[in-house]
């Protein structure tokens, strides 16, 4: 099991992940954007930060930088449709971080968050 932020906009994917997430026997904390994720982050302790990146306030990517200086063993996957933005050398994404392109089945979210988890 694995203690995971996740930072979605949308509200209704943000259900359904945090569901699939709980049934695969993770505990999920999620929030609607990054400033409020990244809040939760200074206070507690995750094993996987899960996080789109185009969200208002603080997009992804920010919050998955900053999230990585405050804990550098944090593991970062980008769940998004913009996968090209979070390759782009210049977006200054963790280099470690995972991208799973929308559109994805649930299935394979979690299957690639367990993968992410055991290694």
């Amino acid at each position: 099991m694995a203690r995971i932020l996740l930072a979605e906009d949308d509200e209704d994917l943000r259900r359904f992940l945090v569901s699939a997430l709980e049934k695969a026997g993770h505990a999920v904390t999620s929030f609607g954007e990054g400033a409020s994720a990244y809040e939760e982050i200074k206070q507690e302790t995750f094993d996987l930060l899960l996080t789109d990146i185009v969200m208002p306030e603080m997009d992804g990517i920010e919050l998955a930088r900053r999230a990585a200086e405050l804990d550098p063993a944090l593991k970062i996957m980008f769940i998004t449709g913009f996968a090209a933005v979070a390759l782009n050398p210049d977006s200054k994404a963790p280099k470690e971080a995972k991208v799973l392109s929308k559109p994805f089945h649930l299935r394979d979210l979690v299957n690639e968050v367990n993968r992410l988890m055991a290694a």
